[in-house]
């Protein structure tokens, strides 16, 4: 066996850094395993342990309990204990370890909740709330569009550049997660918002130091997630819609609505980005519920329909 990383904080570094050089983790996902690891390594030493090296089942099993005890969701539970079992399987790997304390533990059991997403009819209102003519109202009319009509992620938009956007063809180039290169369709309304925005929006944005990202802010920066969450926010509410609008919301109606269409489930999948075709087919199951309501409130044979 090799040498161990000394206490709780090597062996996270050591594992953080492989997963992000090695395995090519997104920078966000890493953070959210390290902040994971060093809340499970606090409550590991409350129960005995003085490194990731001799931590045991029993010990693992005290922290879930620790988890569930302070009400933790059954999802971050979930997403907690698997940063640890990555941790555990990789010193196993490099023979840090012999064991991996987490083989036999079961993570809990929840029903994963479905999706939000707005009707095709408030979808509409809010991308018409971006009315004016100033720089800032066609940039947000181009965001939105692309949001819409691209489903692509919080942090993908934000970090989307001149360069991957090809409104000849008709496509954007994306690096999701892990860096994985995909290309997204636009469709005919983004492309139209995009090239306004491009021909009179963006040069009346751009700084001195502005590189070539495709959305800035006022400062000539690429545009922030905290300010997307903003500017989304301003709009649903300018449009009257009656629930709370988040970005990620136009990601799940993007996918929803597409399969509402008819479109292949695979095909979803890749402008997705999803690894997995599970994580795809929960919007199956949004779609599905969208049908039994809608039979629920107008079949005859049914009370809400009476």
């Amino acid at each position: 066996m090799r040498p161990a990383p000394a206490g709780f904080a090597d062996a996270i570094d050591d594992f953080l850094s492989h997963v992000e050089l090695e395995k090519g983790l997104a920078r966000n996902t890493a953070k959210s395993y390290e902040s994971d690891l060093k809340q499970a390594s606090h409550q590991l030493k409350r129960l005995g342990a003085n490194s990731w090296t001799n931590v045991t089942a029993q010990q693992v099993t005290g922290w879930l309990h620790w988890l569930s005890d302070k009400k933790f969701s059954e999802s971050s539970q979930a997403r907690k204990l698997t940063a640890v079992r990555m941790l555990c399987r990789h010193l196993v790997r490099e023979q840090v370890r012999e064991d991996d304390p987490t083989a036999l533990l079961s993570g809990p059991k929840f029903r994963r909740k479905l999706p939000q997403t707005l009707s095709a009819v408030d979808m509409e209102r809010l991308l018409a709330a971006p009315a004016g003519g100033d720089a800032y109202s066609i940039r947000d009319r181009a965001m939105l569009e692309l949001f819409y009509s691209s489903g692509l992620r919080i942090s993908e938009l934000c970090g989307l550049t001149l360069q991957q956007a090809d409104l000849e063809h008709g496509f954007v180039r994306v690096f999701g997660k892990g860096s994985k290169e995909r290309v997204v369709p636009l469709g005919d309304k983004a492309r139209d918002a995009l090239q306004v925005y491009l021909l009179s929006g963006r040069p009346r944005l751009v700084k001195p130091r502005t590189g070539s990202e495709l959305f800035v802010s006022e400062r000539g920066k690429a545009i922030s997630r905290k300010t997307l969450w903003v500017i989304v926010k301003k709009y649903a509410e300018r449009a009257g819609l009656p629930k709370s609008v988040k970005p990620h919301l136009l990601r799940h109606c993007f996918a929803t609505h597409l399969l509402g269409g008819g479109a292949d489930l695979r095909a979803i999948q890749e402008m997705l980005g999803h690894a997995s075709i599970g994580t795809t087919q929960i919007y199956t199951a949004v779609e599905s519920s969208r049908l039994l309501d809608q039979h629920t409130k107008h079949h005859p044979r049914n009370r809400a329909g009476r």
